[in-house]
C-alpha cells in the first residue's frame, strides 16, 4: 500500500520540490513529478538552475529515455518508467497514486492550498492509507 507524506507549509513549492528531488536522487531513488503544463514548464526549468554544483536528470513522461532517466516530470495520468516516489504539486489527488511505494504531497502556505490539501488527506485517510504529516514551518 502506498504510503503518503504531506509536507505542509511549503513557501515556495518549486523549490522545495527541487531539493526533495535531489535527495531522492542521492538516496538512489526514482521519482515521478505530477503537477499541471504550466507547474511542470516551471519546474523542468527550476531543475536546470536551482544549484550549480547538481546535476538533476529528468525528462518528461512519454521521452524516449524516461526508463533511463530517474526523474520523470507528468502532467497526466500516464504510464511512468518506474514506480519509487510520486511527488504531487498538483491541487487534485493524482489519479495513478496507488502505484507508487510512496507519495508525497507538497503544501503551500495559502488558505486555497491548504484547503485543497485537507480535502486530499481526507481521501487518503478514508481508503485506509498510511499518513504523516511534516510540518515544515515547525522545522525553521
Amino acid at each position: 500500500m502506498t504510503r503518503v507524506d504531506f509536507h505542509f507549509n511549503t513557501p515556495d513549492k518549486l523549490a522545495y520540490a527541487c531539493r526533495l528531488i535531489r535527495k531522492i536522487l542521492r538516496s538512489g531513488g526514482r521519482s515521478v513529478v505530477f503537477a499541471d503544463r504550466e507547474t511542470i514548464g516551471r519546474l523542468d526549468q527550476a531543475l536546470w538552475t536551482f544549484s550549480e554544483l547538481d546535476f538533476i536528470p529528468h525528462v518528461r513522461a512519454g521521452d524516449p529515455l524516461a526508463a533511463q532517466t530517474p526523474v520523470v516530470l507528468c502532467s497526466d495520468a500516464v504510464e511512468t518508467p518506474h514506480w519509487d516516489v510520486l511527488v504531487n504539486l498538483a491541487p487534485a489527488t493524482p489519479p495513478f497514486f496507488s502505484r507508487f511505494e510512496r507519495l508525497i504531497e507538497l503544501v503551500g502556505t495559502d488558505a486555497e492550498d491548504r484547503a485543497r490539501a485537507r480535502e486530499r488527506w481526507r481521501f487518503y485517510k478514508d481508503r485506509g492509507y498510511p499518513l504523516e504529516s511534516h510540518d515544515l514551518a515547525a522545522a525553521r
